[in-house]
């Protein structure tokens, strides 16, 4: 698909299909929340649009809210289909925040519905849980921290008491025991609380308790200036600083109207797969190491290390934070600078090399990751997956191809797919973007367009929106973005990949035993600081 050409082929059967079932949909161009096309609903259509959406095979993305004035909220979905996107949108009126829920036909807007009830106050009057997910303790029952009559720095507010009395799922039956897991964990990650039911080391059922460190970026973006919200995007989830801050400008410079130059978007493009390449990389000793096989993570880890350590002497940042910037890139990549990456290129393929092999060709490595936390391809797409994620499980979505954005739309994009969706999958999935990133870096640093790598940013009209879609190394980002007056932003959304895979993490672990929870959940990898925001 060329960058900024939506085809909607299907799109004409959809609103067929809403019209038949006496469903008004409103229209609006593509280029009113780009690359998206907008359609507007009434709120008593709101569920039986998604209903619709599901017949005819599309993808559930995202989910979020905005406060438009004292009398109205705006909730927004996200949908795909064959690489193009369409975002549902209805007016609610503040006194009354009541619609229906997408969550009983798509079970991935579960979190994302819950998330806006939290922080909004909004009512999905059919959904299946409404368990605080995002608040805990921290707010009172009928404090909203994203309407606009909350602060963002609220006065006199103690410590939040512990959330102790959350509803955990309960397994009743001979034999079966309850294991806590977190919130605190051994190491530096971050805070996360697991509660399992077993029998004897099998795994009956896992749930999920995230949101223990809330940052409230999408508050403190408020009013922000478009450079200084690409520096709060980077810090989203620091170990994709360079995706959702691509996503944010993408989203601004389509509000905007600013076209970024081609050397400014390859230079993006090298900056996201070293940052694909480096996390992959920890991954993949990370997998090897929760199984015994510590070799590989301390080649691994001086693999990343050496790596990172390039990102520092050409990028001048480890993760190259803030390398991003609304219109382009911070500076320039010289021609010498080039050529070091392209032997940096050299000298990992060929160490990879050595080492993939010892991956491919290890009983005792086989015996723990193949056949271990097998994600079925049925339910991978019942629960919206993306990333490795997918592909492991024979889902092929990766956006740069599908979606085809500068410069991916010039590039030939090899995307792996596997069908056995076990962990040994999700490491070989990794491996091969290791890869294939090294093959795009090569075309990219050996013929990179000439020109400018900043353009010159002009301020967009207040109520100018933007979608950003962007292939992070987890899979697809998709940020929102208004402007309020003076240029100012009015509200930011960033959906990390992690909002989709983390739930799948509970159903992948089923049947498995106990002491595989620690490689099935690195498997995952979700992001606890992208899905709390």
């Amino acid at each position: 698909m060329t960058a900024g050409v939506n085809r909607f082929d299907w799109l004409s059967e959809f609103l067929a299909r809403c019209e038949d079932e006496m469903i008004r949909v409103r229209g609006s161009s593509v280029r009113a929340l780009a690359p998206a096309h907008l359609l507007h609903l009434d709120v008593e259509d709101w569920g039986r649009t998604a209903a619709v959406a599901k017949e005819l095979d599309c993808r559930w993305c995202a989910l979020w809210a905005e406060q438009l004035d004292a009398e109205t909220l705006q909730v927004n979905a996200c949908l795909s289909r064959e690489g193009d996107y369409f975002v549902l949108r209805a007016a609610v009126p503040l006194a009354t925040p009541v619609l229906p829920s997408h969550t009983p036909v798509y079970p991935a807007a579960n979190r994302p519905e819950r998330h806006a009830q939290d922080l909004f106050g909004l009512v999905f009057s059919d959904h299946p849980d409404h368990r605080r997910w995002i608040r805990h303790q921290a707010w009172a029952e009928d404090h909203y921290p994203l309407r606009h009559d909350f602060p963002a720095r609220p006065e006199g507010v103690g410590e939040t008491p512990p959330d102790s009395g959350y509803p955990f799922f309960q397994a009743q039956g001979s034999g079966v025991y309850e294991i806590p897991v977190g919130p605190v964990h051994a190491g530096i990650i971050e805070p996360g609380h697991f509660r399992f039911q077993a029998v004897g080391e099998t795994v009956l059922n896992l749930e999920e308790r995230l949101g223990y460190v809330h940052k409230g970026i999408e508050k403190i973006a408020e009013g922000r200036m478009p450079e200084a919200l690409a520096r709060l995007a980077g810090r989203v989830s620091g170990d994709t600083t360079v995706a959702h801050a691509w996503a944010a400008c993408q989203a601004m410079e389509r509000a905007a109207g600013v076209d970024v130059p081609s050397r400014a978007l390859a230079i993006r493009a090298v900056l996201a797969e070293r940052e694909r390449i480096a996390n992959h990389l920890g991954d993949i000793g990370a997998i090897c190491n929760d199984v015994g096989f510590a070799f590989v993570q301390m080649q691994c880890s001086r693999l990343r290390e050496d790596w990172q350590r390039g990102n520092q002497f050409v990028f001048g940042h480890r993760l190259l934070m803030d390398r991003v910037v609304p219109g382009g890139v911070w500076r320039d990549l010289t021609p010498q600078c080039a050529k070091l990456l392209l032997t940096e290129n050299a000298r990992l393929r060929s160490e990879l090399d050595e080492l993939l092999s010892i991956l491919d060709d290890h009983p005792s490595l086989e015996d723990r990751l193949l056949g271990t936390g097998v994600l079925p391809a049925e339910t991978a797409r019942t629960l919206g997956a993306v990333g490795y994620l997918a592909k492991a499980s024979g889902i092929d979505l990766d956006l740069r191809r599908d979606h085809g954005y500068a410069p991916y739309d010039r590039l030939t994009v090899d995307s792996p797919c596997l069908q056995a969706g076990d962990v040994a999958a999700r490491l070989q999935v990794r491996a091969a973007e290791i890869r294939h990133s090294l093959e795009l870096l090569e075309h990219l640093l050996k013929r990179p367009p000439v020109g400018p790598v900043q353009a010159g940013w002009r301020t967009p009209a207040a109520g100018a929106e933007g979608l950003g879609l962007v292939e992070g190394w987890r899979g697809e980002i998709i940020t929102h973005v208004r402007f309020g007056d003076d240029g100012r932003i009015a509200r930011f959304f960033p959906r990390d990949p992690s909002w989709l895979n983390w739930p799948i993490l509970e159903q992948l672990i089923h049947g498995n035993i106990v002491p595989d929870f620690p490689v099935c959940n690195k498997s995952v990898n979700g992001s606890y600081s992208g899905q709390d925001l």
